[in-house]
């Protein structure tokens, strides 16, 4: 059976350990409001876009240059039926040394087509992850505006 779930992946000129730094730095990367942290496990983190999304990440492991996963514990996204579509879900990413740098594999699993918002909200992963995660990565500069705004 084929996995459905979100996933994305890119390759960056940076160690591992320097991408699991980034990504533990979400307000490096993410646009609109963070609050919490997510530099040990048991810690939490909200972000909020205004309008559009709400979600409660609880950071459930950490392996230093190789995986950080989070749980989202609440959600409220604006447009889908059900807007806790979130709730319940994990956010993973894997790192991996690959040649000249090192790969980085995100999924959001639980994140399904069947999902009213998968559409929109594999659009924004993919903004998040390969467009401004991976600049903070390979240049050290700060969040892109997301094409919606």
């Amino acid at each position: 059976m084929q996995n459905q779930n979100f996933t994305t992946s890119f390759s960056v000129k940076a160690s591992p350990t320097e991408v699991f730094e980034v990504i533990n730095n979400v307000r490096g990367w993410w646009t609109g409001e963070v609050e919490g942290d997510a530099k040990k496990v048991g810690d939490e983190f909200t972000y909020v876009y205004p309008g559009y999304h709400y979600s409660k990440q609880k950071v459930v492991e950490l392996v230093p240059g190789e995986r950080v996963m989070w749980h989202v514990v609440d959600s409220r996204l604006e447009g889908p039926s059900d807007p806790s579509e979130w709730t319940g879900t994990d956010i993973v990413f894997d790192i991996s040394a690959s040649d000249g740098g090192t790969e980085v594999r995100f999924s959001h699993r639980g994140l399904v087509p069947a999902f009213e918002c998968f559409e929109r909200c594999s659009g924004g992963w993919g903004f998040f992850v390969n467009a401004s995660l991976q600049r903070l990565i390979a240049t050290g500069e700060g969040p892109l505006s997301p094409p919606w705004e």
